[in-house]
Formats: C-alpha cells, sequence, structure tokens
C-alpha cells in the first residue's frame, strides 16, 4: 500500500479530513523549501504538495504563476525539486509528498528516468496538469512502475463518462477543482461543489481533495465537511510573496495559518 493509501486509510479511521498544503519549490530560496515543508507538517499537514516551477503554468493564477518564476530566476530545475524531497526524507519517512506540475520537464527528463528518480527521492504521487489519461499511457506505465501514484484533476464541466474514464488510471486520491479557473480565484461555490463531489462519488472510491479557491479556516472547514483532504496553495504562496526580501518569519507565518485551518477542519469532522 503506497503511502497516499495508508494515509487516508488512517485518516478515514480516525474521522478526520487531510490537510493538503502546497508549496512552489525554490521559492522564496531554495534553501528555505525543506524547512516549509517541515513547517507544514509539524502545523498538521498531512500530505504535502510540491510545485515544480514551470515557465507557462497555464492552470496556475498570477499568485502561483510569480512563483514559479521566483524559483526559476533561481534555477530550480525538476532534478533541484527532486533533491528537496530527498532531503526532506532524511527528517520525515511518513508524509506523502505529491508533485504538481507540467509535462514538459518530466519529459525532458524522459518518463522511465524520471519514475524511477522520483520514488527513489521519496515521491509518493504526480500531478501533471496538461496530460489527460487518454495520452498519458507511457508516463502511467513508467509511475506504475515505481510504485507512484498517478493523479489527476477533475472539473467542474467533466461529465460522468469523463469522470469514469479519470477514475479508472488514477491512484492516490482524486483532485478536484472547485471552480472553473485559475489557481487563487476569489468565488467559492460550497453548494456546487457539494452536488459534483456527490456524482464524482458515484463513479469512484478513490478519495477526493477539493482545491482552487480555499482561502482561510472557515472555507477549509466548509470543504472538510464534503470532501475526504482539503488543498490549500495561493493563499500559502502568498503569504511568501508578501514577506518579499524579509523570509525569517515565513515558516512561522504559513504555519500559523495551517494551524489555524488543521483546527478547524478537525473541529467540523
Amino acid at each position: 500500500m503506497s503511502r497516499l493509501a495508508e494515509c487516508f486509510k488512517r485518516l478515514r479511521a480516525e474521522g478526520k479530513k487531510a490537510l493538503i498544503p502546497y508549496v512552489t519549490a525554490g521559492d522564496p530560496a531554495p534553501e528555505l523549501t525543506v524547512p516549509l515543508m517541515h513547517a507544514m507538517t509539524a502545523a498538521g499537514a498531512d500530505v504535502i504538495e510540491v510545485g515544480v516551477p514551470f515557465s507557462d503554468p497555464m492552470a496556475d493564477g498570477p499568485v502561483i504563476q510569480r512563483a514559479s518564476e521566483r524559483a526559476l530566476a533561481h534555477h530550480v530545475s525538476l532534478r533541484r525539486v527532486l533533491e528537496m524531497v530527498r532531503e526532506f526524507r532524511r527528517d520525515d519517512a511518513a508524509t506523502p509528498v505529491v508533485l504538481m506540475g507540467y509535462l514538459n520537464p518530466v519529459e525532458a527528463m524522459g518518463y522511465a528516468t524520471f519514475a524511477r528518480a522520483a520514488a527513489e527521492a521519496g515521491v509518493d504521487g504526480v500531478l501533471t496538469v496538461d496530460i489527460p489519461p487518454e495520452e498519458a499511457g507511457d508516463l502511467l506505465a513508467a509511475l506504475t512502475a515505481q510504485g507512484l501514484d498517478p493523479i489527476f484533476l477533475i472539473a467542474p464541466t467533466s461529465t460522468p463518462e469523463r469522470l469514469r474514464a479519470i477514475s479508472a488510471s488514477a491512484r492516490g486520491f482524486l483532485y478536484y477543482v472547485s471552480l472553473k479557473g485559475v489557481t487563487g480565484a476569489a468565488h467559492l461555490d460550497l453548494e456546487s461543489v457539494r452536488s459534483k463531489l456527490a456524482e464524482i462519488r458515484g463513479c469512484t472510491d478513490l478519495p477526493i481533495g477539493v482545491g482552487f479557491g480555499i482561502r482561510d479556516a472557515t472555507a477549509a472547514a466548509a470543504v472538510a465537511k464534503m470532501a475526504d483532504a482539503v488543498v490549500v496553495g495561493s493563499a500559502l504562496v502568498k503569504i511568501i510573496e508578501d514577506a518579499g526580501a524579509d523570509t525569517r518569519n515565513i515558516a512561522a507565518v504559513i504555519g500559523d495559518r495551517l494551524t489555524g485551518m488543521r483546527r478547524a477542519i478537525d473541529a467540523g469532522a
């Protein structure tokens, strides 16, 4: 059983929901990524989602786009991201790590080479935003050979047929995009989320995480009542951006934000 499957099994037995924070690797500086990951787990994160910087992140809003630009200015490559995960694993062998990114860097490295290197570094799941399951056969084979979970996005517009196709290829969990737009968009329609999650559950037994547009503890708690996991990205990356050159307290501020979300999620469970 993968670390992701074990994590969701444990949480289900405890009657809890997963908190999954996101960090763009290398933002605000490469040496701060691993300490930020540890601060997230200390604040109650169950899974860490690590963004691989990319020059054209089509699913990401301005906040995460700028984070990628800052990371790329530090020359953070896919191989460097894997080194960060390996470093994280020296002190944390339990928390699942999911890479979120785009196909180009993976394709440039080669599917088999990437999957082997990711597994050796301690990665558990891979979410490649811009490859649909119908075109992911070679990548899926490479990930499966290394015991890595392929994770796919589901959109508000996904049809039942599409949901079944995505669910058949996915493992670990499904990531439901809670709105029509990019990461960090403002509006979160909870009733629409509730309705779509019911539809998704009719097509799969996989856990469902919800992300895009979750900004605070109130929203996190509301979503956790419906979903198996809450994914928080832009709200955390904005803390890094707002800190500017003063990076001394970033980990503490992000930890405080996540602690508040963790308490709110658990209180509503």
